[in-house]
């Protein structure tokens, strides 16, 4: 049987690298269109985060995810992501 290769991931908050399925994906559909992919399907760019809010709150103080998308990220996508790691707690 052969065994099923599982795609790994960098968080843009901790820097380590984790299963795709452990983390939350940012993704960049247009110029100024910013989602929170859970699926981990949308196409588009993406950059990822940890389930985590200790993760969170180091990628929004070291600008992880600006630097992964090389541009602005919208408050409004730090609040969903905010809000969404209160919800899995």
């Amino acid at each position: 049987m052969v065994k099923k290769k599982i795609p790994l991931r960098k968080c843009t908050g901790c820097q380590q690298m984790k299963e795709k399925k452990e983390l939350i994906r940012v993704v960049r559909v247009d110029e100024n269109q910013y989602y929170i992919d859970l699926t981990g399907k949308m196409s588009g760019r993406g950059a990822y985060i940890c389930k985590d809010a200790k993760c969170f709150e180091k990628a929004f103080k070291s600008k992880g995810l600006e630097r992964s998308f090389k541009s602005a990220i919208p408050k409004d996508i730090y609040e969903k992501l905010r809000n969404e790691l209160v919800l899995n707690e």
